[in-house]
């Protein structure tokens, strides 16, 4: 194919991942009641799963209410006439771009496929399901934990007189916070796919990261702390320690890579 058949067929990849988010998010629209109540503002609500979890949690460890979070008080408000507007449509293409990454993931590799051989065809194998799996756990890590700790941090941070401050954010603040940690973790929790396609490629090995974990970790800290809008340790532990073993993770993907290559050059010495 030449430069401008490949730039044709893009096209038309690109042509069908936007009917299909724009597909999506016209659905998400029409129930945009529904979902903005139960999914948008459920970690604001004091009957949220993962606060009744973590409460149960702790009754069950016989440690009382030590890990139950207190409620939360979060009033949000509107300050432009479009504000509400804009909002449902920044929701429902949001939420149609999550839906969708299976389906875009697919159209990326339908457009790479021509170019790969058949060699390296056989590793592609399940390489959507996986990083389909590895973002939903993310996105599911960020919005059910993560959202959570941060908006009851926030909600329930005070500075000097509490009298002095009325505390009532803006809807879009809380979008794009919430947006920030689903979709941040969503892609962090990329990493051991991230390991596995270098690793395949030969631009990184097992050594190599071993070498740095230690500098992989304060990046990892850094990281961390822009996906955590909040500034106490508790939340950013919660996001730094999944993604140090999402590290030693892709340590062990990018050995067993090593291994497999080693094997095959082996056989076919």
């Amino acid at each position: 194919m030449s430069f401008i058949d490949h730039l044709e067929a893009l096209r038309w990849h690109i042509v069908r991942s936007l009917i299909f988010v724009i597909v999506a998010a016209i659905v998400i629209f029409i129930f945009i009641d529904p979902i903005f109540a139960n999914v948008i503002m459920g970690p604001t609500r004091n009957d949220f799963i993962s606060y009744r979890a973590l409460c149960s949690l702790s009754h069950w460890l016989n440690l009382g209410d030590s890990i139950c979070l207190p409620p939360i008080k979060m009033s949000l408000q509107v300050t432009s006439v479009s504000g509400t507007f804009m909002s449902s449509l920044g929701i429902a293409f949001v939420s149609a771009i999550v839906i969708a990454v299976p389906y875009l993931c697919y159209e990326i590799w339908k457009f790479v496929r021509p170019a790969l051989k058949p060699s390296e065809l056989k590793y592609t194998r399940g390489v959507i399901f996986w990083v389909s799996l590895f973002f939903f756990i993310g996105a599911a890590f960020g919005y059910f934990l993560l959202a959570p700790f941060t908006f009851n941090f926030l909600a329930n941070y005070t500075i000097g007189d509490i009298g002095m401050l009325d505390y009532r954010p803006t809807l879009a603040d809380y979008l794009d916070t919430l947006i920030d940690i689903t979709l941040g973790a969503g892609l962090a929790f990329e990493l051991p796919m991230a390991s596995w396609v270098l690793s395949k490629m030969g631009i990184i090995t097992p050594s190599f990261l071993r070498t740095y974990r230690k500098y992989a970790y304060v990046i990892l800290l850094i990281v961390a702390s822009v996906i955590t809008p909040s500034s106490d340790i508790g939340s950013l532990m919660i996001v730094v320690v999944p993604l140090m073993l999402l590290y030693e993770m892709s340590i062990f993907i990018s050995a067993r890579v090593k291994k497999d290559r080693d094997k095959a050059d082996a056989e076919w010495s």
